[in-house]
């Protein structure tokens, strides 16, 4: 974990946790949905939802699905129906939303997954993730200030900061979550993201290994579910996503907790890569457990593949 990135970090959240609440609750500030908490879901790669209708993202062609029942807990595999390895992220690179370049890279990282080896990506090469990749982390919370939202992940102590009420710069400078603003929509935040750094490693909008180019454009739309609609989303998407084992592993939905869910409903746009927009959501619901702590060692050794893996290095000390 850099030092600086840590110190920025600890500033950054010191800040936003010391006047958030104070300033949502000022006299004569316009109400606004209260999104405060931490929020998850549970299901592993891609962790993202296809639209009830439209054009969706890819899936993992190569997963092990499931059934779950009315409360959302897998049911016992029925052997041989649901073969796969949720370890394996391999799309299918046919799919028509890819023009030809972009199915070609989604081919070789496919390959490579299929060889045995883990397709380097940000996540497992310890890289800040671009959006609209970052969306599969299992947890959030957001921090909501009158002139900025600060949106957190679970993963690696990444965090992403939004303008409220400001156009995009003229000349905007790319950056590697790209320049956010957002604005309410009655009881919905909308966030408008463009000029995501493409000049980096793995430069990527999903595990798959799908490029992106400076065109792309994703929007965001975060909404209050009442209980049983957020409850039935994520059973939806447990249908299709596998789930993580066990209530255990803390992103589970809390069985006592009835009250409302929180969905992000997004869509990416990218004319150097997709033939179309296309469109996802992700379902959260309140977990049992508090914010972890969770580091992205950069260990060259991959103990889900038992290979080492490629982490940059010098051929003789710089100090």
């Amino acid at each position: 974990m850099n030092a600086k990135r840590s110190f920025a970090l600890l500033v950054t959240l010191g800040a936003a946790a010391a006047i958030a609440t104070p300033a949502l609750g000022q006299t004569g500030a316009p109400s606004v949905p209260d999104f405060s908490g931490v929020w998850g879901h549970p299901y592993l790669f891609p962790s993202i939802e296809q639209p009830l209708s439209g054009p969706g993202p890819l899936l993992n062609t190569y997963r092990r699905k499931q059934v779950v029942d009315a409360d959302g807990r897998p049911l016992p595999a029925t052997p041989g129906v649901f073969p796969g390895d949720n370890n394996r992220l391999v799309a299918d690179h046919t799919n028509p939303i890819l023009k030809p370049h972009a199915a070609e890279a989604v081919k070789r990282h496919g390959e490579i997954e299929l060889s045995g080896a883990a397709a380097p990506n940000p996540s497992n090469q310890c890289w800040p993730e671009p959006v609209p990749y970052i969306f599969w982390n299992f947890g959030i919370q957001m921090l909501q200030q009158p002139d900025k939202v600060t949106i957190l992940y679970d993963e690696d102590h990444e965090f992403r900061q939004v303008r409220m009420n400001q156009p995009h710069p003229a000349q905007v400078t790319p950056s590697w979550y790209g320049d956010s603003v957002g604005h309410y929509e009655g009881d919905t935040l909308v966030i408008d993201t463009i000029a995501v750094k493409v000049d980096r490693p793995f430069a990527m909008v999903d595990m798959f290994g799908t490029p992106y180019t400076r065109s792309l454009h994703v929007v965001e739309r975060y909404r209050l579910l009442d209980h049983e609609a957020a409850k039935a989303a994520q059973n939806r998407a447990g249908n299709e996503l596998f789930r993580l084992p066990g209530a255990a592993d803390g992103w589970a939905p809390d069985p006592d907790y009835q009250g409302k869910g929180l969905q992000l409903e997004f869509t990416v746009e990218d004319d150097g890569v997709f033939t179309t927009p296309w469109s996802a959501t992700v379902t959260y619901r309140r977990v049992h457990h508090e914010w972890p702590e969770t580091v992205c060692a950069e260990n060259r050794y991959e103990y889900y593949a038992g290979k080492d893996t490629a982490v940059p290095h010098a051929d003789k000390p710089d100090f």
